[in-house]
């Protein structure tokens, strides 16, 4: 049936190509993702890599699987990206208060957190590897290693190809690529064990609540010695109960407009909310419990107030 349509699609036939590449849309925008590390590069880089399928299929020899020869487009496409990424950092909003000081840096602009939802479009096997793989803290690790590591990890790693196939891909003989993955596993952090749901729920409620009544006090008292915060695309990192107070109380001080409201969802295999202020739209705010649920050990507020419609949310309240 493939062939036949591989076939139409090469005289011109739209629906055939459709037909061909739908069952591969959304693993190809999730690798695009964990490559790229932002839901808006994925979503244009999916669009590139159709484009680039349609104008190059009749050069598909068959010699791989057509899986197999989309990932080495979607690949080369989202390497492509960061390279250009490099030279065009994404700006971050001015903050409408005087921030205190900033514990370290955060140097992931870019990144934008996957919305839980679209998982539910996989085949319930995969859905397994894709929720562990778009957890923010592996996602800023690959964001971290070299590009070149950062893909053969995740083509090896999380996808399941051969070194062979991956070198294909990679354009690099399967000894390099052997390289590139031994260097990148040792970089990636250990996975974070999770307890069960139930206390996750309860904590983020907890702390919408005190988020939402500007609870500075309760906030603190949900955080652990090590929890830290960040703000993509802004560069700054508080770490620590106090550094993470100073900020907050900073905040709810200088910001004009009252008290957010925070509309519950999920993102990252994480706790979210997209974030209200005046009934509009204002980016996304993502935790992530301990291992038992009891405590929050990061927060990523993301300011960027286009990201809530990946996430079907509306753009205001009523």
């Amino acid at each position: 049936m493939e062939s036949s349509q591989i076939e139409a699609a090469r005289g011109g036939d739209e629906l055939a190509f459709a037909a061909l590449v739908e069952p591969f849309r959304r693993e190809l925008h999730l690798h695009c993702y964990r490559i790229s590390g932002s839901v808006d590069d994925a979503d244009d880089l999916l669009q590139e890599v159709l484009v680039a399928a349609w104008k190059g299929l009749p050069q598909f020899a068959g010699r791989s699987s057509l899986r197999t020869w989309l990932y080495r487009i979607a690949t080369t496409r989202s390497l492509s990206r960061l390279r250009d990424q490099a030279r065009r950092p994404r700006p971050a909003p001015a903050p409408p208060f005087e921030p205190p000081t900033p514990s370290d840096r955060f140097d992931v602009p870019h990144l934008q957190p996957y919305p839980d939802a679209r998982l539910d479009e996989l085949d319930p096997a995969m859905r397994v590897v894709a929720r562990e793989s778009i957890e923010l803290a592996f996602v800023v690790a690959l964001q971290a290693l070299p590009p070149r590591q950062a893909a053969a990890l995740v083509l090896c790693d999380v996808l399941d190809f051969s070194t062979g196939e991956a070198a294909d891909m990679l354009a690099a003989s399967p000894t390099a690529v052997k390289g590139l993955l031994q260097r990148a596993r040792s970089a990636m952090p250990a996975p974070r064990a999770r307890d069960g749901s139930d206390a996750h729920d309860e904590l983020a409620r907890v702390f919408a609540d005190a988020f939402e009544r500007d609870d500075v006090d309760s906030l603190i008292g949900l955080l652990t010695d090590q929890t830290w915060l960040a703000m993509p695309p802004a560069s700054e990192r508080y770490e620590g109960r106090s550094a993470i107070e100073a900020f907050l109380r900073a905040s709810a001080a200088g910001r004009p407009g009252g008290h957010y409201t925070l509309t519950a969802t999920s993102a990252a295999s994480r706790p979210a909310f997209v974030c209200y202020l005046d009934g509009r739209a204002r980016g996304l705010l993502v935790i992530e419990p301990a291992p038992d649920g009891t405590r929050v050990v990061s927060i990523m507020r993301f300011l960027d107030d286009n990201l809530h419609r990946h996430f079907g949310m509306p753009d205001t309240l009523p």
